[in-house]
Formats: structure tokens, C-alpha cells, sequence
């Protein structure tokens, strides 16, 4: 008879636990959060909406960009030796995708017309001018515009990946102070009254990092990628200012 009371108990505690277990699935944490801790996660989700466009748009501008210079560099072997540098410009506005495509094509255009200007004289005619010197300010500026091109959209990837976390520790403070609140509001104690409440306000906390763990370490890597870039539109530009300045020059 004590071993059936016993298991009546027991039962009995197990019901009861059963009711008010809270349940920890992400449905229902959803449901249960308050306005502020849904606002933050709305943030969150349009940070990381906006940056998994940045990554995907920027990957995809790197990969032309990549495929576009060596088709571009592949024909400048044939066209530079044989002084076709028309043809070599128009190369370069087809494949404008290119990094090296769009300094080397203004160098080369920039080249092309200071010799045809030293050969003419007209009523403006300032005399004669450093070709090089015109070819080597042409891959200035197109340098700068063509690298500030390529890292659009990096600083708001930093921004994303820096500010993040800390949005989602907005949200967790908030829920904490509010499960803090409830708790003194109804006079119960103990960390069960204050556990839902903690578990939900954490929420904001983890997508925070959900977003900024992979937005980081895409900035990181789209950087690498923009400063190898930046090093092949040096060094070509260097060459193909030697060749310029070797250019039409024969053995003596």
C-alpha cells in the first residue's frame, strides 16, 4: 500500500513539474519577448540582411574584376609590342570590370595622346611637356578611383561587425532589467523566477554575435583581397611606365 502512495506521489510532482516547465524553443521565446527586445532583433536581422548583400555583391565585383584584368593583361602582350595602343584603349573600355583594365587603359590613352601632341603644334600650343610624367599622374587618378571602388561597401561591413554585439547586449540589458522588474513586482525570488526571463533577454546577445562573427571575417578577407588588387595595379602600372619610357627607343 506505502509503495502505491508512494508512486501517486511521485506521479502527482512529475504533473506538476511537467505544467510548469517553460519551454526554451525559439517560437516561443519569440512570442514572449517584449516590444523593445523584437525591435532590436528586427535591427539585427536587417544588419545582417544588408550584410550578407554586401559579401555576395562584393564577391561577385571581385571575381569579374579578377577575370576582366588577366584577359585584359593577357592581350596587352600582344598589343604594347606592336604599338596598338588604339586598340589597346578600346580593350580596356569593353573590360571595364577590370581593375587593371581601367588604370592601364587610361595610362595607355593618356600615352597615345601626348605623343600625338607633341607631334602637332597649334594656336594654344604650350610647347613641349613630360609624356611620362602626364602618363604617371593618368595612373594616379585612376588608382584612387579604381581602389575607392573596390572597397565600396567594406566600412559598412566594419560597421556591422563592430556595432552588432553591442546592439544585442541592448537588447539583453533591457530584457534582464524588465525579468528584474517582474520579479520584484510579484515578490518571488530565487534565480526559476528570474531564469525565462534572462534565457529570452540572451536571445538579442547571441544573434548579435551571429552577425557580427561572419561580417567580421568576410571584412577581413574583402580587405586582403582589395590590398592584393592594390599591389597588381602597382606593379603593372610600373611596368608599363618602363616600357613607355623605353618605348620606340632602338640600340645605339
Amino acid at each position: 500500500m506505502s509503495v502505491q502512495v508512494l508512486d501517486a506521489v511521485h506521479s502527482l510532482v512529475l504533473g506538476q513539474a511537467a505544467e510548469g516547465a517553460v519551454s526554451f524553443d525559439l517560437v516561443h521565446m519569440w512570442h514572449t519577448m517584449g516590444p523593445f527586445a523584437k525591435f532590436i532583433a528586427g535591427v539585427l536581422a536587417v544588419m545582417s540582411i544588408y550584410s550578407l548583400g554586401v559579401m555576395a555583391e562584393r564577391l561577385i565585383a571581385y571575381w569579374r574584376a579578377q577575370r576582366a584584368s588577366r584577359t585584359f593583361a593577357n592581350a596587352l602582350r600582344d598589343l604594347l609590342p606592336a604599338a596598338k595602343f588604339s586598340e589597346a584603349v578600346t580593350l580596356s573600355k569593353k573590360l571595364k570590370r577590370g581593375h587593371l583594365s581601367k588604370v592601364l587603359g587610361l595610362a595607355i590613352e593618356e600615352y597615345s595622346q601626348g605623343i600625338e601632341a607633341l607631334k602637332t603644334v597649334g594656336p594654344r600650343d604650350v610647347g613641349a611637356f613630360d609624356v611620362i610624367a602626364a602618363v604617371n599622374r593618368a595612373v594616379d587618378r585612376s588608382s584612387l578611383r579604381t581602389v575607392n571602388d573596390l572597397r565600396r561597401g567594406l566600412g559598412a561591413l566594419a560597421t556591422i561587425g563592430s556595432t552588432a554585439p553591442f546592439v544585442g547586449l541592448l537588447g539583453t540589458v533591457a530584457g534582464i532589467i524588465t525579468a528584474f522588474q517582474a520579479m520584484a513586482a510579484t515578490g518571488s525570488g530565487g534565480l526559476g523566477a528570474v531564469s525565462a526571463g534572462i534565457a529570452e533577454a540572451l536571445i538579442t546577445t547571441a544573434f548579435g554575435l551571429l552577425v557580427a562573427i561572419p561580417a567580421v571575417m568576410m571584412f577581413n578577407y574583402l580587405t586582403n583581397r582589395v590590398e592584393d588588387m592594390q599591389v597588381d595595379i602597382t606593379d603593372s602600372a610600373t611596368e608599363l611606365v618602363d616600357f613607355f619610357m623605353k618605348e620606340g627607343r632602338g640600340e645605339r
